[in-house]
């Protein structure tokens, strides 16, 4: 791995030509959750249309997601046991399908079928509108989070109960 990172700036002019290499990058972090033990993705539809996703894996013991909060909490908030809480790590709505519900409904399908107690997200400081939305939900905002990585931005790390699954 090198150190010397060259950084080249694109506009929206070159998203033809940067797709493939968006999409190589993404995956590669898509990959990262879906090898997950527990991971679970869904999906929904308007007919054959897919409109979203959600997906997200249980958070392993020891998980480092917690590591650059900001926020002093008691060690036992976030210590991890591999079965205690679900990570949800994305929540996507296609353009024509936003503000109609369905993020709402994506969000809870995913959900439903966890068996870990919680659940945890990240959410962008810059996005206050996203943050409002999850509390609306029933989220609450355990504090800040800047995770170790140069340039990282601020998150607002997030917590929902969950009830049991059958």
């Amino acid at each position: 791995m090198t150190t010397g990172i060259a950084i080249r700036h694109y506009t929206g002019a070159h998203a033809p030509a940067l797709r493939p290499l968006l999409l190589e990058v993404y995956t590669e972090g898509l990959d990262h959750w879906t090898a997950r033990p527990g991971c679970s993705c869904v999906v929904g539809y308007d007919g054959d249309q897919p409109v979203g996703y959600s997906y997200g894996a249980p958070l392993p013991a020891g998980s480092r997601w917690w590591g650059g909060l900001l926020t002093d909490v008691p060690a036992d908030t976030i210590t991890e046991t591999g079965a205690r809480t679900y990570a949800l790590s994305e929540l996507m709505v296609r353009t024509p399908w936003r503000k109609t519900g369905v993020a709402r409904q994506l969000h809870s399908a995913l959900l439903a079928t966890c068996r870990e107690q919680r659940a945890t997200l990240l959410v962008d400081q810059d996005h206050p509108k996203v943050h409002a939305l999850y509390a609306s939900w029933g989220w609450t905002t355990l504090g800040d989070l800047r995770p170790r990585l140069p340039g990282a931005p601020l998150f607002r790390a997030m917590l929902l109960g969950l009830p049991v699954a059958p």
